[in-house]
């Protein structure tokens, strides 16, 4: 598949549409207008790509819609060079927009058909992000903790421990907690141990599945 001029156009109608909905950080706005969101998906939904929208993607999981992937990558607030933690790989377009604002992307798919997936789509497309991880999200990734910022991207029914313990002092850790429908939440970790938490309405998401492997 292509990027064509077209596409371009209806991306550039999307970034206006998320402009009118609140998204106001233009890193964001930037990596959005940029990245062609149709190569993500299934070729059927070629033409509905640029609505704000979640599709199918296979595995019982979706491509989540632009603002949602708009909204939680403008709460971490992300620098050049941060190292991110992203729970939940997926598709990969939240992936590649993180690596297009200029962070240091670590993901954990656990679906092992996504994994494989997104592991050929993403260089393929030039975006290279430092490492995609086959695994349980829940355990986050000690090896190479602490991050500047962690996002989950599945509705969690609680804030896994291991998650808290990997975020950097001063980092922003977002996540969608609940179990049908979940509430965008943010934790900024203060100390060692204690974290500042702000809640965002509500979002649904497919759940955030364990020990799968």
């Amino acid at each position: 598949m292509k990027d064509t001029n077209k596409h371009q156009g209806l991306r550039n109608q999307l970034v206006k549409q998320l402009q009118d909905k609140g998204i106001t950080d233009n890193n964001v706005l930037s990596a959005i207008g940029e990245i062609p969101r149709h190569l993500f998906l299934n070729s059927s939904f070629e033409d509905f790509a640029y609505q704000d929208k979640a599709f199918p993607i296979g595995a019982d999981q979706t491509i989540s819609q632009p603002y949602t992937v708009a909204f939680q990558s403008q709460l971490l607030e992300l620098q050049k060079n941060h190292k991110v933690l992203e729970i939940g790989t997926g598709s990969g377009y939240q992936t590649a927009v993180l690596c297009k604002m200029g962070a240091s992307v670590y993901s954990i798919e656990r679906q092992n058909e996504l994994f494989k997936k997104t592991s050929r789509l993403l260089p393929n497309m030039g975006i290279r992000p430092k490492k995609l991880i086959f695994g349980d999200g829940y355990k986050g990734l000690e090896v190479d903790a602490p991050f500047d910022s962690i996002i989950v991207t599945a509705g969690a029914p609680f804030i896994p421990q291991p998650l808290m313990a990997q975020l950097k002092i001063g980092g922003r850790l977002v996540i969608p907690v609940g179990d049908k429908e979940q509430i965008m939440t943010l934790l900024i970790r203060k100390n060692e141990t204690q974290f500042e938490k702000h809640e965002f309405g509500d979002f649904k998401f497919v759940p955030l599945l364990e020990n799968k492997n």
